[in-house]
Order: structure tokens, then sequence, then C-alpha cells
């Protein structure tokens, strides 16, 4: 063997063991094709007849037969204002109601009313073991934020719902999660195909359709979109985010920005049980997952309010239709 020929050979070699030593991550899968429905903003509640409402989106969603569901915060109607009996009550009554989805993987997004206790009216204290995100955590046996991969997807399921020492909701991402964020994007390949789940929208022109949301007294706090999205937005350059998934403001709505869909989904719950909100019905959001790129349209299942309240819009006529990429 010549000395070129041992150079090459050597080279290839440890290009060969350098390859084999990548961890897995890096060997990345041909994302595949499959269906995600976004359901969120439920409001379960005895009252209303929202339980029997959310059965019955529940059982529309398992009739679509997705591969995975993501359930995007504000599970039950409230659990943070509420004495402790009420708020175990929400919990279970959902609980119950989400077994129409047996062996449908579910993942679980924290939103502002799923806090235990969180407002000192509630009578919960802090020292209370189920006390702000810890019931959370222990109902859905699931961090707050975290991510996970599916069939060549990255999915970023984040944590909006900030709470400040005087108990009160700061819609942030607070700066030892934003670090997360970071790292976590910054360990994912550039090509990979990434999700991004938020109860609290980043992106929105949910302000613009109506008058002015009036939620936190504090004008320092922010409760309608995310307060610091500016901070995590230049997190995603270079990375192939493909949807954001929002909820929150009950809206079907989608808003690009830098060529990323972020795409806020209406509510099961409507106009919280009470009908249609400014034009949006109650209903869910599938998303068909196709070679890396993501295709989406908004469903409703049919729903009549027992309580209905005027809407200053009309529904929607056809609330499947939303602007898309088509295939490549």
């Amino acid at each position: 063997m010549t000395d070129l020929t041992r150079r090459h050979f050597l080279t290839l070699s440890a290009a060969a063991a350098a390859y084999s030593s990548l961890p897995l991550q890096a060997q990345l899968p041909t994302p595949g094709n499959l269906r995600l429905v976004f359901f969120t903003d439920t409001h379960n509640q005895p009252e209303l007849s929202a339980n029997e409402g959310t059965a019955k989106a529940l059982t529309k969603i398992k009739s679509l037969k997705p591969d995975l569901c993501i359930q995007g915060g504000d599970h039950v109607m409230d659990i943070t204002e509420v004495p402790r009996e009420r708020s175990l009550l929400l919990l279970d009554q959902y609980q119950k109601t989400e077994h129409i989805l047996d062996g449908i993987p579910i993942h679980h997004v924290l939103g502002n009313h799923d806090v235990f206790g969180r407002d000192p009216k509630s009578g919960i204290s802090p020292s209370d073991p189920l006390y702000g995100k810890q019931a959370f955590e222990q109902r859905f046996h699931s961090k707050t934020y975290r991510s996970f991969d599916h069939q060549g997807y990255h999915f970023i399921l984040l944590d909006a719902i900030g709470i400040t020492p005087n108990r009160e909701f700061d819609a942030i991402l607070d700066s030892t999660q934003l670090a997360w964020l970071a790292a976590d994007l910054a360990a994912t390949p550039a090509t990979m195909p990434i999700i991004v789940v938020s109860h609290v929208p980043l992106v929105s022109a949910a302000p613009q359709y109506a008058p002015p949301y009036k939620g936190n007294t504090n004008p320092a706090l922010h409760s309608y979109l995310l307060g610091n999205a500016f901070q995590v937005l230049p997190l995603f350059e270079g990375k192939n985010v493909i949807a954001v998934l929002q909820g929150h403001t009950h809206l079907n709505e989608v808003v690009y920005w830098r060529n990323i869909p972020f795409i806020t989904s209406g509510a099961i719950c409507g106009n919280w049980w009470k009908g249609s909100i400014l034009g949006t019905p109650e209903g869910f959001t599938v998303i068909e997952l196709y070679r890396g790129t993501a295709h989406w349209h908004y469903e409703t299942y049919g729903w009549q309010t027992v309580a209905p309240q005027p809407d200053s819009l009309r529904p929607i006529a056809n609330p499947r239709i939303a602007p898309q990429p088509s295939h490549t």
C-alpha cells in the first residue's frame, strides 16, 4: 500500500468512525406523514353543558383518527381563583372526559387558567402540595415546558404562564426557560422540522380585532400576548420552524412572521360556552404533517350553546379554509 493510499484509507476510516459516533439526533430520520390535532381552551365545567360540549368535541377528534393530539392549555374553566374543592372537581371532570381519546398520544400545555390557587382569592396557600403549577405536573405527568421528537419532527412545548411574587399572572418566559429553549434549539439540527406550542400567542394580530383587552389590572404585566416574544423569536433564526401553535385568544387566525406561520386556534369552548367569538365558532385545528411540511384547517364540531350571547361578528362561513403553503 502506497503512502498516498494509506493516508486516503486512514482519512476515510476516521470519517466513518466519527460518523458512527455521532449522537442519534444528528442521524436524522426522514420526517413522516402524520395527523396532529391541536385542541385548546376547553374550559371544562359542569355549567352551560360544557362537559357535554367537551365530550362532543373529543368524540369528533377521535373520529379523525389523529396520530397525535396536543391540548393547548386552559383545560378547565378556572382553578386560579376558586376554592380547593371546586378546583379538584374541575380537574377530575376534565380528566374523566379526556378518556374519550384513550389510545391516542396526548401532550398537554399549561394555560393561565390551569394554575392551581394562584390568586389569593382561592384561599389556597402556596404551601399546598398542588399549589401553582404542581397540580398540572402531577395530573398530567409532565413538566410545564419540554421537548420531544416524533416521527422525524421536533416538538417544543412552552410554559408562557409567569407568576409574580404577588401571585399575579404575567405572560412571559423566564430567564431559566429562555436559556433552556436556546440550548434545545441549538442542539436541534438545522434541517429538522420544528413545531413550537405556546398557550399565549407569540405573534398575533388579535389586539387589532376588538377593543383593548382588559386582563390584568397591573399595566406592567402581560395577559393577552407573550410579553417577551422579542427574546424568543431570534432563537428561531437558522432553524426549520414549520409552525407555531397558539391558543388563549379563542380566535382562528394565522399570521406569518419571517415565513413562519403562527397558527392560533379557536377554542373548544368558543366564547366560554356562549357561542362564537368575533366570528370564530367552537372548534379545533387539524395539522397534516407531510414530509416535513405543515398544512392545516380549522374544524368545528356542531356545538349549539344553551346560553347564546350576541357576537359582534357573524360566525365564519367556512372555518375550514385557511391560507397555507401547498405541498412541495
